[in-house]
């Protein structure tokens, strides 16, 4: 006798968690991204007394400083959506306290008058950025379906423990709280070293270009419109263009070229994808066409709608995508054709030797995708490539 059919409530459970999940995903990558970003900023205000006066040069850096912790507040605004109250609270407490950690390095700079009283102010409302991030963990504990994990949030929080009345100087030495190894770039911010050197999100396009060895985060604000993306010029890095996309707000396009021994987050692309001269790395990515060209030593996690396409390429392994990356669809599963890729440079009838699928034990474990992918405390760029096998013992 056949089983009566699962009703509608029987399957509303299922429903709820996977959508529980995604949001977790999506809070946990911001919670992730923001500490990333208050690291550089703290870093480029450690770099202010060493920053010549002539030619405007401090001022200028003070006002980059001033601009990025706008940029940051606007980015929490810009998530609002997908971001609790609650946590919204503690990020922005959070950018406080880094507002009054700049306005006390510019104090200091100010010349100082012969006979003056100096009456310590301390705002009470001001918590760390430790206690921020310390704080916001514990609130994703209580969210269904979100596991806890000590090692991605708790230890940046629990690193060095300080007191809402620590000196604002001492609170904000993210090195200790919320600091990692790695200086993350987003993609308003331009190279001052070099000017080829360049990631740059505008009405047009989303852009990549010219690093080495950087952990490069694509921030939120790249969703407010579908756009062509490109990535061009890398060499030993990580890039996560996945942030924006994760909300339904997918690339128009995208466009690889030049990439060597790096990990390539690409997000959701709407249209195709075009590879070209990617070499010893690794590329996640969910599209609508997948074309490579002139590729060597390339694993491709990949969720494609149509059978991806090679040519003139060697050494291509083919994987499912990750869950943590795979796009959530609102109508049930979407057809994927990630391993069925055509070499359109081989014409025989048996399989072609340039590429093939990656074995179970070559896949990168999910817990790296979730736990270690994103950065933090202590997680360089080389702890990342070793971790997703881009760098192979």
């Amino acid at each position: 006798m056949a089983s009566p059919a699962p009703s509608s409530a029987d399957q509303m459970p299922i429903e709820i968690v996977s959508q529980n999940k995604a949001e977790v995903s999506l809070k946990d990558r911001f919670f992730r991204y923001f500490q990333h970003e208050i690291t550089a900023l703290q870093e480029q205000m450690g770099r202010l007394g060493d920053t010549a006066l002539i030619g405007g040069e401090r001022a200028d850096a003070i006002d980059h400083c001033l601009a990025g912790i706008a940029r940051l507040s606007s980015e929490v605004k810009d998530a609002s959506a997908s971001i609790p109250p609650y946590d919204q609270r503690i990020y922005a407490d959070a950018i406080k306290a880094l507002q009054d950690k700049l306005a006390e390095v510019r104090a200091s700079f100010a010349p100082r008058s012969k006979f003056s009283f100096k009456t310590a102010r301390k705002n009470p409302s001001a918590i760390s950025l430790a206690d921020a991030a310390e704080i916001a963990a514990q609130g994703r504990r209580h969210i269904p379906g979100y596991r806890s994990n000590d090692n991605s949030l708790q230890s940046s929080a629990n690193q060095s423990p300080i007191s809402s009345s620590t000196p604002v100087s001492d609170r904000l030495n993210l090195a200790q709280s919320l600091g990692t190894a790695e200086k993350a770039k987003d993609l308003h911010e331009e190279n001052t070293d070099n000017q080829n050197n360049s990631t740059s999100v505008g009405a047009s396009s989303v852009s990549v270009s010219s690093h080495t060895g950087l952990h490069i985060v694509l921030p939120t604000s790249a969703s407010h419109a579908t756009v062509p993306a490109s990535i061009t010029s890398l060499q030993h890095c990580v890039v996560d263009m996945s942030i924006p996309t994760a909300d339904g707000r997918p690339f128009a396009g995208l466009a690889i070229k030049g990439v060597t021994e790096s990990l390539l987050l690409c997000g959701q692309v709407n249209g195709p994808a075009h590879i070209t001269g990617v070499k010893h790395s690794t590329i996640v990515v969910s599209c609508h066409q997948f074309r490579m060209h002139d590729c060597l030593d390339v694993d491709v996690y990949l969720s494609c709608s149509s059978k991806p396409i090679i040519e003139d390429c060697g050494d291509i392994r083919f994987g499912k995508i990750p869950e943590f990356y795979a796009p959530k669809s609102l109508d049930g599963p979407q057809a994927n054709f990630w391993d069925q890729a055509q070499d359109f440079k081989w014409i025989k009838v048996e399989q072609s030797p340039n590429w093939r699928i990656i074995n179970e034990s070559e896949r990168v474990p999910e817990d790296i995708w979730v736990n270690v992918v994103p950065g933090g405390p202590g997680v360089s760029v080389d702890t990342i490539l070793k971790a997703t096998r881009v760098i192979r013992p």
